[in-house]
């Protein structure tokens, strides 16, 4: 009877160790820059201008989204004929436009900081990790939707949630075909949906000067629904002027 129990108990050992060597976390997130464009091209970037449509109750809503490797950055939204700016951060002022008063109110110094540390990111949070300073690890393979991918556990620097320091870390989950992340899972810290998972699916990938991109992505609360997000256009590089991200004055 022992026996019988442990011959699957070193088979099962085996196999995990077999496994253990196939691959790193490293040799995944070097294959998944390389394949969408280089690690040379990715270094070069120096800023990302997104076009889309958000689709909310049946209306859709133009979106654009500017990131810059300064770690300036703006959302745009044009609704009813107005322009709503969100999560606009000049380097050192973040701040969004109040969807009641219609104006500009800054955020507080957490917020700020923790958007700060987001924005030197740029162009991913896996790009260099090891000189950010990031942890990589391989935790397993998951089918996502029929997919077999690759699950990496990525532990970032932690950020402050309340004034005490929290986990930042994402779960990346790359298919094994081609290397690329089709989904993205970050434990909320936050009220009121802290404890839930925050994910982020990613598809149709498609080229724009060398560099590939998704051009679907959904975002939304595990088992509570997502939001859809077509993209229609990525400028590469684009001219921004600096007053476009400044706090604006009456």
């Amino acid at each position: 009877m022992k026996l019988k129990l442990l011959l699957p108990t070193i088979a099962l050992l085996f196999s995990t160790a077999v496994y253990a060597q196939d691959i790193t976390a490293d040799e995944i997130i070097n294959n998944y820059f390389e394949n969408t464009g280089g690690k040379e091209a990715w270094g070069n970037l120096e800023g990302i201008k997104m076009t889309a449509k958000i689709n909310q109750g049946g209306m859709e809503i133009p979106v654009e989204i500017v990131q810059l490797k300064t770690g300036k950055m703006y959302t745009k939204a044009s609704l009813q004929g107005k322009e709503l700016m969100q999560n606009v951060f000049d380097g050192e002022v973040l701040w969004s436009t109040n969807f009641q008063t219609m104006k500009a109110e800054k955020s507080d110094q957490e917020t700020t900081d923790n958007a700060a540390l987001e924005t030197k990111d740029f162009p991913d949070a896996l790009f260099n990790y090891k000189e950010r300073g990031y942890q990589a690890e391989l935790v397993g393979k998951e089918t996502i939707e029929g997919a077999e991918t690759y699950k990496v556990k990525l532990t970032k620097k932690p950020k402050k949630v309340d004034g005490k320091e929290v986990e930042n870390i994402t779960f990346y989950y790359f298919e094994t075909e081609n290397f690329v992340p089709i989904l993205q899972e970050t434990e909320i810290k936050q009220a009121p949906m802290a404890g839930k998972i925050q994910q982020t699916t990613m598809s149709d990938y498609q080229e724009v000067e060398g560099l590939y991109f998704p051009f679907s992505i959904s975002s939304g609360i595990k088992d509570m629904g997502s939001q859809a997000i077509q993209i229609e256009s990525i400028e590469l590089n684009p001219e921004i002027d600096d007053e476009v991200f400044m706090y604006p004055t009456e």
